[in-house]
């Protein structure tokens, strides 16, 4: 008897909820204003490396990180496609996906999933190096650096920017600006290099002061004092579109600078942060110039691990933005277009993409902090 009404009751349930789930099935589409544009870009060649150290579970001495930001599936097909069918990227075989939810939200932002690539913990929505609980955790460079490990970071934003700011700051609201900036003398960077001079020279003097004494500080590459430095923050006037090659020009530069701080390895956390801020004002054109040049910075480095033998190159992005979509495309004549359905962050998969030895261990469906994980793992760190 108690099994009938238990039945029953479900039946009854189901009946219920049909006319609701039959509606919902039945709403007509809603329509949402896009935003579309495109291209003709000047292409550019791309690199295709021997494989013969890719998958190999040979030792890794050296990890290379390029993080995307905004980099999701729309950018990469408008990129490739642009530039002939080809960049650099999708010329390497293994390929997976990550996820990006942060602690708090089902979309993350650029300070909760940074901080996921550089602890290996999901945290809140605009926390950097913090836990939900606003507890200190250890990143990368932390782990690495007392192992005798080299550790750098570069981005096409500002050094206090999210991304960067993820591998040695840790405050609870990633717009402080200041804060961030003062952690930077206690982080266990070797090598820094992003957004800019005047940025820098903003900062209360403590800061500055506290900075030169433990890093020598360089606006020139070219600068003497770069080869002969223990500790190097290389800071250009621009980050902007006005840029040139900074990006690919100071991934060798960082890669070389690294390779010779450090006998046992290093870590380089490579940002593209551009492709982000173009898709957030839906600028296509910007998008895609954003990725070729992020692609030649990937170029740099898997000709570097191509070389050296023992470099795993990790390539991914902290979310997707925009919204992209690649609408159509004439790679032989270097054109693309897009539409964008969204000026935020979306909470879709991103790809990534590895090369090295092994880069396997990557080519699946993980979250963000399943690949900072596995980066400390390769590196024989048990946290």
């Amino acid at each position: 008897m108690r099994n009938t009404l238990k039945l029953t009751a479900m039946a009854l349930m189901a009946l219920l909820a049909a006319p609701l789930w039959l509606g919902a099935q039945s709403a007509e589409p809603e329509e949402v204003k896009a935003y579309r544009g495109s291209v003709y870009v000047e292409q550019q060649s791309t690199y295709t490396p021997s494989f013969r150290i890719d998958g190999k579970n040979t030792r890794v001495r050296n990890v290379i990180l390029l993080i995307g930001d905004g980099m999701g599936q729309g950018a990469v097909n408008a990129g490739m496609y642009a530039n002939g069918g080809s960049l650099t990227l999708t010329n390497l075989r293994t390929i997976g996906y990550v996820r990006t939810q942060s602690a708090d939200n089902f979309t993350t932002d650029s300070a909760a999933s940074g901080t996921a690539y550089a602890t290996g913990v999901k945290t809140n929505n605009g926390y950097l190096g913090k836990n939900p609980d606003k507890e200190n955790v250890t990143n990368i460079p932390e782990y690495l650096a007392p192992l005798g490990y080299a550790c750098g970071v570069l981005s096409t934003d500002d050094l206090n920017g999210a991304t960067p700011a993820a591998f040695f700051a840790h405050q609870a609201a990633r717009g402080e600006k200041e804060a961030i900036w003062a952690d930077l003398p206690a982080s266990s960077l070797t090598f820094a290099s992003a957004g800019t001079q005047a940025v820098f020279e903003s900062m209360p003097l403590a800061t500055q002061e506290a900075i030169r004494r433990r890093f020598s500080l360089v606006y020139d590459p070219a600068d003497p004092a770069v080869a002969s430095s223990e500790r190097l923050v290389y800071l250009p006037k621009s980050v902007n579109l006005d840029r040139g090659d900074y990006l690919p020009a100071t991934t060798e530069l960082a890669i070389d600078y690294l390779s010779k701080r450090s006998k046992k390895g290093f870590f380089l956390m490579v940002e593209g942060a551009r492709i982000d801020k173009c898709e957030h004002s839906n600028d296509f054109p910007g998008t895609v110039k954003e990725m070729l040049d992020f692609d030649k910075a990937i170029e740099a480095a898997v000709r570097f691990a191509e070389k050296d033998g023992h470099t795993l190159v990790i390539i991914s992005a902290d979310h997707e933005t925009g919204g992209t979509i690649l609408s159509r495309a004439n790679p032989e004549e270097g054109f693309a277009a897009g539409v964008f359905a969204s000026k935020g962050h979306t909470p879709m998969m991103v790809p990534l993409f590895a090369y090295g030895p092994r880069s396997g261990e990557f080519g699946c469906v993980q979250e963000n902090s399943d690949v900072a994980n596995k980066i400390l793992q390769i590196f024989g760190v048990k946290k």
